[in-house]
């Protein structure tokens, strides 16, 4: 009796893709044109508002020009060279960051809290509660930001009124017009507008852990801290790392929120590198410094540099972690 060599359905595979080898380059394109047709806007609109402007950034920052124009100089690496010494730009860039330090931290925590409550199946009220926290991320930046500033409006705001009839100040509080307060202010409004973000992605994380490991440690007596720290905390390890990049590099991007919400001030006290570049290349509004859009490329080059390189590391550092990984899992 003999046995089959292969299996049933095997050979027309075999046949389809041997097919398909045999086309030739042109052949293939024409068998996906439309796939190709439909990504012609998409294309078409990448290379319109973020290929070229890229491109145009670097060959601006080697001029002397406003923006205003064909006049222009060519004057090599001295935007540079200015840039090294202006005080204004190396504030802009440490408050860039020190906003970013500050507020990834607060995001990621608090929203992995909420999502460990969430993800909890006895939670009937979840998927209410999961929606009013996001409601914040899909509303309009900048009517977040107006409608904030006159929540906090220092007399005739609610905050300031609740606080003063509750009897826990006696003088209202300008929280957005002091210099010492209005940062914190801008990251705390920032946080509650972007929690919803990130507790969407540990929820995802959370989600792809089988229920059965945390019913197993219940019967073996582990309290809610022991299943927290040595089962989700370990598994959850990848995506903390991947929901760390995504809210780090998401927080360096602050423009619509300060520019509606302080516009850089009081005495740019706000003023991070996106409101430094618009304020260079257009120029500050009330003042009479020019426009100067080469220089403003020259900063924003570097700052994209800056949070590439950044973003790369942590990349790096996310293979590397994977890789040492499956090796103790191999070796195990």
């Amino acid at each position: 009796m003999s046995i089959p060599t292969s299996v049933p359905g095997q050979g027309l595979a075999s046949a389809g893709s041997a097919g398909r080898s045999s086309k030739g380059l042109g052949a293939r394109i024409w068998d996906a044109r439309w796939c190709y047709a439909l990504m012609v806007p998409g294309l078409v609109l990448i290379g319109m508002f973020s290929a070229y402007p890229m491109v145009m950034s670097w060959y601006y920052s080697f001029y002397d020009w406003s923006g205003i124009g064909n006049t222009k100089y060519y004057i090599g690496l001295q935007n540079y060279r200015q840039i090294i010494h202006d005080h204004f730009f190396w504030s802009a860039f440490s408050r860039s960051f020190w906003f970013m330090v500050v507020a990834t931290p607060i995001e990621l925590i608090v929203s992995l809290l909420i999502a460990v409550l969430l993800n909890d199946k006895a939670l009937k009220l979840g998927p209410i509660f999961r929606t009013l926290i996001f409601i914040p991320v899909v509303t309009t930046t900048a009517i977040v930001s107006i409608v904030m500033s006159f929540v906090f409006a220092a007399y005739d705001g609610p905050i300031n009124m609740a606080l003063q009839k509750l009897g826990l100040i006696n003088h209202p509080i300008d929280y957005l017009g002091n210099p010492h307060s209005v940062m914190w202010t801008a990251i705390g409004i920032f946080c509650w507008k972007w929690l919803g973000q990130p507790m969407i992605y540990w929820l995802a994380g959370l989600q792809t852990i089988p229920q059965e490991i945390y019913e197993a440690a219940r019967v073996d007596g582990a309290s809610s801290w022991r299943q927290l720290t040595s089962i989700t905390a370990p598994l959850m390890t990848p995506f903390a790392i991947v929901i760390t990049l995504i809210t780090a590099v998401g927080n360096l991007q602050v423009f619509a929120f300060l520019q509606a919400l302080t516009n850089g001030g009081p005495f740019y006290s706000t003023e991070t590198m996106e409101l430094y570049i618009y304020r260079t290349a257009f120029g500050a509004a009330g003042s009479a410094s020019q426009p100067r859009l080469g220089y403003a490329s020259a900063a924003g080059i570097i700052f994209g540099v800056v949070v590439m390189i950044i973003a790369a590391v942590q990349i790096l550092a996310l293979r590397r972690w994977r890789s040492d990984a499956s090796g103790l899992g191999r070796s195990a």
